[in-house]
């Protein structure tokens, strides 16, 4: 059947759950089943997705009846119809007429957030993978069709603007800035990475780094399409999304995956391959220089606006949690190597690793050493800024989605990281046993998607518009909501 144009399916009843969609993407050993994907159900149109019935998917949270004396104040995001706020005594349902295309507010009550913050239905797009706002305010959506690990497999093959001109907090429509449809030279079916800068919007293409010129408000392209640079880096068809963003001195960074199975050889071997994953930036005259190697898959990159710091997810070797394993949150500096495929982390290879080319144990003293890590399919997907518009102890961190762990969703949930307010530095944490000094420099800000039920989504991209809401997206069910603190004024 035809996908249908519109980019929320009211008609759709929510309890219609066809298929459940799990990742395409295989592992690239025979070690078992990746973290990142499964074999999964066939693709399904966006009707045929339906949505988790109500009942089966939620958990036991109370809704206490609404008091207007709870009521958020008038003028702030919180008060728009639809909102639900989390109170110390339950979730208060925030009545008025909402927006047609919006589902009942009930259907997202499993989503846990500290009292004093609100949750709300913003659109759905199908396997959304990077948010971004662009210059003038809207919300910038990729969807790539090419199957992505850890993803459904419904993805449109587009990027998408999602306006909202009337303000009440759901987008208007789903409207193609890039797609087959409306540039047919660019069907964008691998693209994930998205980056506003120097007055243009650049976007992935592949192995293709491309952008067109952009002004604040543009919902197509008012110019001609180019190439800025191909990474020509070894490619793994798994690993393929490159994420970009531009740091405070303008420079365009940009990763590279690599494979599961990448051979760990000495730096002597002839076969030795040191920027297979890697983060580059964009050199003069379309050319990119290596900035930093020894990623297996740098899945997310941003940089932070105050500060000259970038920092890039990195997810370490599937089921390496035993033997010294750990995914990553580094910084982005010239000349770093973080280990892969030989070394866990700095001083330490990974267990029974050796050299395939001499069979010595790998030297790892020259790993850069890490200082934030996480538990091995946990994930860290997406980063984004808090704006310094929320509440203690939120204001300034830098805010993580855990994608979790495959087949579990174990690990799934939204992390608030401390910074050096002066540096823009994180200050060390880590969810391994013994890994982190201060427990509360890695808070647990969004939970609820690891209920054992694999029902609700897996969060992946995160992104603060510059009102201050965070706005985060999950890949399986393709939910795009916004929360925001009470007192948030719109």
């Amino acid at each position: 059947m035809p996908r249908p144009s519109a980019f929320y399916l009211g008609a759709v009843a929510w309890g219609a759950f066809a298929a459940t969609l799990v990742a395409s993407c295989t592992s690239d050993t025979d070690s078992g089943p990746r973290r990142d994907g499964s074999s999964g159900a066939p693709d399904a149109t966006f009707a045929e997705q339906g949505m988790p019935d109500i009942d089966s998917a939620l958990v036991d949270r109370p809704v206490i009846p609404f008091d207007d004396a709870s009521m958020p104040l008038p003028n702030t995001f919180c008060s728009l119809p639809g909102s639900i706020v989390s109170t110390a005594s339950g979730l208060m349902i925030v009545p008025g007429e909402s927006d047609a295309e919006a589902p009942d507010p009930m259907t997202l009550r499993w989503l846990n957030v500290p009292p004093g913050f609100c949750v709300h239905f913003f659109a759905q797009v199908p396997e959304v993978r990077q948010l971004r706002f662009a210059p003038g305010g809207d919300l910038f959506a990729a969807s790539p069709s090419t199957p992505c690990s850890g993803g459904a497999v419904d993805g449109l093959g587009a990027i998408f603007v999602l306006p909202d001109d009337d303000h009440n907090g759901v987008a208007d429509s789903l409207t193609p800035f890039l797609s087959a449809a409306t540039t047919p030279s660019q069907t964008i079916s691998s693209t994930q990475g998205l980056a506003f800068g120097g007055g243009y919007f650049y976007f992935q293409d592949g192995t293709i780094i491309r952008r067109v010129p952009f002004s604040a408000g543009d919902r197509k392209p008012s110019g001609a399409i180019t190439a800025v640079t191909t990474i020509t880096a070894p490619q793994a068809s798994d690993h393929w999304p490159k994420v970009l963003d531009f740091a405070q001195d303008g420079t365009l960074y940009i990763t590279n995956g690599s494979t599961q199975g990448q051979t760990c050889l000495s730096s002597s071997s002839p076969s030795y391959v040191p920027v297979f994953g890697a983060v580059f930036k964009l050199d003069p005259g379309g050319s990119t220089g290596e900035v930093a190697n020894g990623f297996r898959n740098p899945i997310a990159l941003r940089c932070e606006p105050d500060h000259d710091v970038c920092l890039a997810a990195e997810l370490a070797l599937d089921g390496s949690g035993s033997n010294g394993g750990r995914e990553k949150l580094v910084p982005v500096r010239q000349g770093d190597n973080w280990g892969f495929p030989c070394c866990a982390t700095q001083g330490t290879p990974y267990t029974g690793t050796t050299y395939a080319d001499t069979g010595q144990t790998p030297n790892c003293s020259t790993v850069a050493e890490e200082t934030v890590s996480f538990v091995i399919g946990h994930t860290p997907f997406g980063i984004d800024f808090e704006t310094g518009q929320w509440p203690p102890p939120w204001t300034g961190r830098v805010f993580v989605t855990l994608h979790g762990d495959v087949g579990t969703w174990d690990g799934a949930r939204v992390v608030g990281i401390a910074k050096d307010p002066n540096t823009g530095l994180l200050l060390p944490a880590s969810e391994l046993p013994g890994g982190s000094s201060n427990a509360n420099d890695m808070l647990d800000f969004a939970t609820g998607w690891d209920d054992g039920n694999q029902d609700e989504g897996r969060p992946a991209p995160v992104t603060f518009a510059p009102d201050g809401r965070m706005f985060l997206g999950d890949d399986m069910k393709g939910v795009i909501v916004w929360i925001a603190p009470v007192t948030l004024p719109q």
